[in-house]
């Protein structure tokens, strides 16, 4: 985790909160969005994500002591995912065509293969370990102000998306780049210059 290992990554956001003592709405909020773990017996999910307790990937009991520190919340995002690799199925699928042609005398059909594929890759997915992540969240509960300790785009923005549909909060961006524009200001005009990138300067011409 971000703040555990020392990481100063994230993205910030500016957070319109739920009405309310935040003691009242804050556990309530996360078990509407807490992570559920993937059930590859049951399921066809290969990724799974939702909020859990930073102290304990696994905990979703959002208790006061285990969330809020001071005028912080601190809690973390956690994404499971299991991948089957398209070498490995197809590895076992060329054993199990050679098997077949060896015991029947012909050709696999088409139909024949493509259920047999499926079943490796079922039996592959059982066998296969969950890869699981997680990123802290903080939220001052007093500024309003949250951050994502993640540098994935896509992560920043399944976070943001989650915090507003769990708590029903309206999340703006916060990046240097969001409150320029945001205060009116050209981005154009905000681009680094040749000179800060380090390209040559255009030869001024005498007129």
């Amino acid at each position: 985790m971000a703040l555990q290992s020392g990481s100063a990554t994230f993205s910030r956001f500016t957070v319109e909160p739920p009405s309310g003592d935040p003691r009242k709405w804050l556990a309530r909020s996360l078990a509407r969005g807490a992570f559920e773990p993937l059930d590859l017996q049951r399921g066809d999910d290969d990724r799974s994500a939702g909020f859990v307790e930073r102290e304990d990937p696994a905990g979703t009991r959002f208790t006061i002591g285990a969330v809020a520190l001071g005028e912080w919340a601190a809690f973390a995002w956690r994404i499971d995912t299991v991948a089957v690799r398209a070498s490995a199925v197809k590895a076992e699928l060329a054993k199990w065509e050679a098997a077949f042609q060896g015991e029947h005398r012909r050709t696999v059909a088409r139909a024949e293969r493509a259920s047999a594929r499926e079943t490796i890759r079922r039996e592959l997915r059982l066998r296969t370990p969950i890869t699981s992540r997680t990123f802290d969240v903080t939220w001052n509960l007093t500024t309003h102000e949250l951050l994502a300790w993640v540098a994935a785009r896509k992560v920043v923005e399944e976070i943001a998306l989650a915090v507003e549909t769990a708590f029903g909060a309206k999340l703006t961006p916060g990046s240097p780049a969001a409150l320029a524009a945001r205060a009116g200001a050209t981005l154009d005009r905000l681009a680094p210059t040749p000179e800060l990138v380090g390209a040559p300067r255009r030869a001024e011409v005498a007129p």
